[in-house]
């Protein structure tokens, strides 16, 4: 009988130091499997730190590009005004060449010159992948959109690029007044396209002694289409531009929103 006891008794000790290790084992995992968790998180959280102190990086970058490209499309603008405001006075010249002043004409003449093109900042976030950084879907979405805004308003200034070098160049110069207009750029501060704003670096070359009269200018029939397509273009021109200012604009708004 107390051998029987004794057997039980080990049986039962052996029973119970078998459920301590298998409870033990159990909390070993559940510890593991915790530290990782925890880990998993820290590490998850950090990344996500990281991710936030290069998305504000990349939003104060935008900021500065966008307000750089505001600025040029302003100036851009108030080009395309001048060289429309220009033509509607050469027309009007046109339609009464007896009221024309010549010095006048000739500066409205090579305001034509002008060549106002959008090279805007266009930053690859796409390409980078750095797109997904950014939070707000509606700035996503207008900068993914960015690139292809542009394109309309560059295809004008490409089409009046082209006419200038292969219409308005050539008639100044079979008018005989292509000197006259390229002085008077250089000595009128007409140059919006330079760098340096500050810079004189102005070419005087004088005035022609072999200039045909008002009269002979303004009824040339070439340039008169001329004018009126270059009101055209760059009226158009300015549509595209004011739409990519209201673009640039809400851009802006939700930067300064999202910059903290």
């Amino acid at each position: 009988m107390k051998k029987l006891f004794r057997i039980s008794r080990k049986k039962f000790f052996a029973k119970s130091e078998t459920k301590k290790y298998i409870l033990y084992s159990i909390g070993e995992i559940v510890l593991v499997v915790i530290g990782i968790l925890i880990a998993l998180s820290i590490n998850n959280w950090n990344d996500q730190r990281k991710d936030v102190i290069k998305e504000q990086q990349i939003l104060t970058q935008l900021r500065d590009e966008f307000t750089s490209n505001l600025h040029q499309l302003e100036e851009k603008i108030t080009t395309r005004k001048s060289i429309i405001q220009a033509s509607q006075n050469i027309l009007k010249d046109i339609d009464r060449p007896e009221m024309a002043n010549r010095d006048s004409l000739i500066m409205r003449l090579a305001q034509q010159m002008n060549d106002p093109t959008f090279d805007p900042i266009v930053n690859d976030l796409i390409g980078s992948g750095n797109i997904r950084l950014i939070r707000d879907e509606k700035l996503k979405r207008l900068l993914t959109n960015w690139s292809s805004d542009i394109i309309a308003l560059q295809e004008v200034e490409k089409r009046w690029t082209k006419i200038v070098d292969e219409q308005v160049v050539p008639i100044y110069v079979k008018l005989g007044i292509a000197r006259d207009c390229i002085d008077r750029v250089n000595n009128n501060d007409m140059m919006p396209f330079a760098l340096d704003k500050l810079t004189n670096n102005l070419i005087a070359i004088g005035q022609s002694r072999k200039s045909p009269e008002t009269k002979e200018i303004l009824s040339n029939r070439d340039l008169e289409g001329i004018i009126s397509v270059s009101i055209g273009l760059n009226h158009s021109g300015n549509i595209q531009s004011y739409a990519l200012q209201t673009r640039i604009n809400k851009i802006l708004d939700i930067l300064d929103e999202q910059i903290k």
